[in-house]
């Protein structure tokens, strides 16, 4: 890798879109959307049309999609249609995650966000929702492998609501519960006191606290903010419903025989999550990849949503302060 010091420092400031920015000045929503899954978990040339999708799912709430990607060394936030088109079609796209931003910025590289990486720029730019799949998490054999994703602990230190449908199933659930408690990230079940469990509905494992509308959801938000103290992230953990979620017998047999083939081959570290997701995805014959989809489609669908009803509090906020700007 080859870095160029020579590069100024605000060189290195994320880019927002002319559409983006204006929505962050003027209080409408705007969602904050990963670029990884477009990159590295779709099949081309679907992954243009899913995107392009989400993009409109957003949309057609009100809200402004803001896609997220590192192109050419700098970090954009809110992507137009050949950007989009070439996160899509680039097979040398990398993955970026939040700890390999300032090379590839330095470097000129260009590359896709993951959920920390996606997060930390969001949060730096001022947007405040932000919609994935499903997280990362501790790994199982953790006492083993010490194997934890890093969205957790970035997400410890990140102010910003992520909208997700749990984490995913091929890690420790359980674990992962505790994890997030005790590095203070706040978990609320969307319409469930269960933890949604990725490509299924429920994990069976419970939250504590259940909000039913965007609204709630915004007023935990402001609460969160009106008590200050650590700037952690607040996790809206949405379930796929009944009749999209992977058959579960069906899952846990092809996840048992996936870790089994796992162990077998000696498998670790980073190579692990995309051996179980691709085993997934070829044994339940695609199943698990329409599951996914289906649950990103109810993420980003329900971030605008909150989006929404949080900048309506930023609006009326305003309009209270300024009256004449309501006019």
């Amino acid at each position: 890798m080859s870095l160029n010091a020579s590069r100024s420092a605000h060189s290195y400031s994320p880019v927002l879109s002319t559409e983006v920015r204006t929505a962050l000045a003027t209080h409408h929503p705007v969602v904050a959307l990963e670029s990884t899954i477009i990159a590295h978990g779709l099949p081309r040339p679907r992954n243009l049309r899913v995107a392009e999708e989400l993009e409109g799912l957003v949309r057609s709430a009100g809200a402004v999609p803001a896609t997220i990607a590192v192109l050419d060394g700098r970090a954009r936030i809110g992507l137009d249609k050949v950007q989009l088109e070439r996160v899509a079609a680039d097979p040398a796209m990398r993955k970026l995650g939040h700890r390999d931003l300032a090379p590839a910025l330095a470097a000129g590289a260009s590359g896709a966000t993951t959920v920390s990486a996606t997060a930390f720029l969001a949060a730096h730019a001022g947007l405040r929702v932000f919609a994935t799949g499903g997280l990362g998490g501790v790994h199982r054999d953790w006492t083993d492998t010490q194997d934890e994703s890093a969205d957790l602990r970035l997400l410890a230190r990140t102010r910003i609501t992520v909208v997700c449908a749990g984490v995913k199933s091929i890690l420790d659930v359980p674990a992962t519960l505790q994890r997030l408690e005790t590095l203070g990230v706040g978990v609320l079940g969307y319409g469930t006191d269960r933890f949604p469990g990725f490509y299924l509905n429920s994990s069976g494992e419970p939250v504590d606290w259940t909000v039913r509308t965007p609204e709630e959801v915004a007023e935990v938000m402001r609460a969160q903010d009106a008590l200050g103290g650590p700037g952690s992230a607040l996790i809206v953990a949405n379930p796929v419903s009944m009749a999209d979620q992977l058959d579960p017998a069906l899952h846990d047999r092809v996840l048992a025989e996936a870790l089994d083939a796992c162990r077998e081959r000696g498998i670790a570290g980073q190579a692990v999550t995309p051996f179980l997701l691709d085993r997934l995805m070829r044994g339940t014959g695609g199943a698990s990849l329409e599951a996914n989809l289906a649950a990103v489609r109810g993420n980003v669908s329900l971030a605008a949503r909150i989006s929404g009803a949080w900048a309506a509090d930023a609006q009326d906020t305003t309009s209270r302060r300024n009256p004449a700007a309501g006019q």
